[in-house]
């Protein structure tokens, strides 16, 4: 399979590696994106955050792989038996387009703990996105997109003094169960990158909206296709 789009339309992904589920935060879980996505036009997108292109041989080369490691495997491939209960962890979603142009998706609960249990070539397809992600940190240059995905978590118990709720961009409406999210783009992503610098993830950035209601504000780019 050429990993060159065969029309015009814009790139699709071609091979995936993400995760779902798992004990997280609410925000954590809306804003997740795929670990790592390969799209046919050979650029590398790891984590929303760095991206890295591959030559047209190095993504074809990739998408065989993947396609070779997932192909006859079941949507959802269980662990032979006697391995052990593991819970709270998330579940690794592998992915590739197959010659039918179709995505074909396999999962896998806790994979990274139990992978003796799982057929091996899951663990070969994990590596080989793995080994995307870890180029793309050494080599790879930041991601930034014109449209963003924004959370905003409800913080009535926080500590700390919040800041007034940044010009431009949208408040919560509506319900906030148990967050509010909304993909904005045009002055409202200069707005909101400012406000939350990346990477600041960690500090827990407190707001204030207008009506004197209290949230956390997190962010990220959105990919290509989202």
């Amino acid at each position: 399979m050429s990993a060159t789009p065969a029309d015009d339309g814009p790139a699709k992904p071609v091979a995936l590696w993400g995760a779902e589920g798992g004990f997280v935060t609410a925000t954590t879980n809306v804003l997740r994106p795929p670990r790592v996505v390969l799209y046919s036009d050979g650029l590398v997108i790891v984590d929303a955050s760095k991206q890295l292109k591959l030559t047209d041989a190095e993504a074809g080369e990739t998408v065989a792989s993947m396609e070779r490691y997932l192909t006859g495997q079941p949507p959802t491939v269980e662990p032979k038996p006697g391995a052990p209960m593991v819970t709270d962890v998330p579940t690794t979603v592998l992915g590739v387009r197959g010659k039918d142009g179709k995505m074909l998706e396999v999962r896998a609960a806790a994979l990274d703990q139990v992978a003796d249990f799982y057929p091996k070539e899951l663990s070969e397809a994990k590596k080989l996105m793995d080994g995307l992600a870890t180029r793309a940190a050494a080599t790879g240059t930041d991601y930034v997109a014109t449209r963003v995905r924004m959370v905003a978590e409800g913080a009535e118990s926080a500590e700390g003094k919040p800041a007034p709720w940044p010009a431009g961009v949208p408040e919560p409406s509506g319900t906030v169960d148990p967050v509010w999210q909304k993909d904005v783009e045009g002055a409202a992503v200069s707005a909101i990158t400012k406000a939350v610098p990346a990477g600041q993830g960690h500090d827990r950035p407190l707001f204030k909206t207008g009506s004197g209601a209290l949230f956390v504000l997190s962010w990220r780019y959105l990919l290509p296709d989202e």
